[in-house]
């Protein structure tokens, strides 16, 4: 373990124990003490009825977010490496970009309905444009000299996409799916409250709704560790494809 990481759960530890102790004694119905919160979080959603909600939000979440990563980066290579392309569409992405996601909830539930497909939908769009939008950048500023040097052994078609291309925008590509991580949260929660009967984002509204003051503080945590667990997952692939890129 690297002092990194030791460095990163003595944090993590620390901030849950001036948590525990702001709240222990607290009598404000809006910070409930922290043993409370994770009663409700171990009971409710590892191992009761929040699970079916927990299962359905990762779900959709899981292919909202690979869509998103799929088309984005399949789009923004071809896009950032055709240049009448890039010039003709940009106009209309960032017109798009433009609007949130969250805004076009309404549009997805006449398109799709209220189910999965709405959910899915206001993932994968939100999520597209950070990834579609490095890959592009990334593209524009692949060197010259490599560029150059394909040309020069005649590397063209998949194998230069694959292996030239893919290795010069990987970080590009990369930052754009951090970004789009927290955003997918967001976008899970926030389509699940309107229309919807089962997800993270509907126990949440109905807590609030209700006063359920220990619910809304459990989602919230629950949401935290998800954002971290994604987080730790895609930085263990970051380094596995560092170390096959390096060792080519």
């Amino acid at each position: 373990m690297n002092r990194r990481t030791l460095l990163g759960l003595l944090g993590a530890v620390l901030a849950l124990a001036a948590w525990w102790a702001t709240s222990a004694a607290s009598t404000n119905p809006y910070y409930p003490p922290l043993p409370r919160v994770l009663d409700n979080l171990l009971e409710y959603w590892l191992g009761g009825a929040g699970t079916e909600h927990l299962v359905d939000s990762v779900r959709n979440l899981a292919v909202g977010l690979s869509l998103a990563v799929v088309l984005g980066i399949g789009l923004g290579m071809l896009i950032g490496q055709v240049r009448w392309l890039d010039r003709a569409v940009a106009p209309t992405f960032e017109f798009v970009r433009a609007i949130p996601a969250t805004a076009l909830i309404p549009f997805a539930m006449v398109l799709f309905g209220l189910g999965t497909s709405m959910k899915i939908f206001i993932i994968a769009l939100g999520c597209f444009f950070p990834i579609l939008l490095n890959v592009i950048d990334g593209c524009r500023q692949l060197p010259a000299t490599l560029l150059d040097t394909t040309r020069s052994f005649g590397i063209t078609g998949w194998f230069r996409q694959l292996h030239v291309v893919g290795p010069a925008i990987y970080p590009r590509a990369a930052a754009g799916i951090r970004i789009a991580i927290p955003l997918a949260l967001i976008l899970v929660v926030t389509s699940e409250m309107t229309g919807s009967r089962i997800g993270i984002g509907f126990v949440l509204w109905t807590a609030q709704t209700s006063f359920n003051i220990v619910a809304v503080w459990g989602a919230i945590l629950l949401l935290g560790i998800l954002g971290l667990v994604l987080n730790l997952l895609f930085g263990a692939v970051e380094r596995l494809t560092d170390r096959r890129y390096h060792r080519a």
